[in-house]
C-alpha cells in the first residue's frame, strides 16, 4: 500500500468514527479526562459490548488511546500533536452548545463520584 493509500484509508476511518452520534458523545466525554468502559456505558446507557465496539472504531481512527490502570482500561483522547487532534477540536467547537452533550456532562459529573469498583 502506498503512502497516499494509507492516508486515504486513515481519513476514511476518521470520517467513519465521527459519523455516529454515540461516538461523538464519547469523544466529548473524554475531553480533559480518561474514562473506563463502565463509566462510558453508564453515561450513554448502552450495552458494554456496544461501547467497546464504538471505542474500537475510535481507536482505529487514532482519535482515542487506552491505558491500563490496575484492573481497568481507561480511554482518553489522542495526544495534542496527533494528526486527529484538529478533528477533536472541531467537534468540541461544533458541539459546545449541544443539549445532549450538556446532559452527558451532567450525568458524567455524577458518575465520576461513584467508585469504579462499585460501578463496574
Amino acid at each position: 500500500m502506498t503512502k497516499y493509500e494509507d492516508q486515504l484509508k486513515h481519513v476514511a476511518q476518521v470520517g467513519l468514527a465521527v459519523s455516529d452520534p454515540g461516538r461523538l458523545r464519547m469523544l466529548m466525554a473524554l475531553v480533559g479526562r480518561s474514562l473506563c468502559v463502565c463509566q462510558i456505558t453508564e453515561m450513554l446507557g448502552l450495552a458494554p459490548s456496544t461501547v467497546s465496539k464504538h471505542l474500537s472504531i475510535l481507536k482505529a481512527a487514532g482519535l482515542v488511546e487506552e491505558t491500563k490502570k490496575g484492573r481497568w482500561v481507561y480511554h482518553q483522547l489522542c495526544a495534542q500533536d496527533c494528526t486527529c487532534s484538529p478533528v477533536v477540536e472541531w467537534a468540541k467547537v461544533a458541539l459546545a452548545r449541544d443539549a445532549t452533550v450538556a446532559d452527558d456532562a451532567l450525568k458524567l459529573k455524577q458518575i465520576l463520584n461513584i467508585d469504579p469498583e462499585a460501578l463496574c
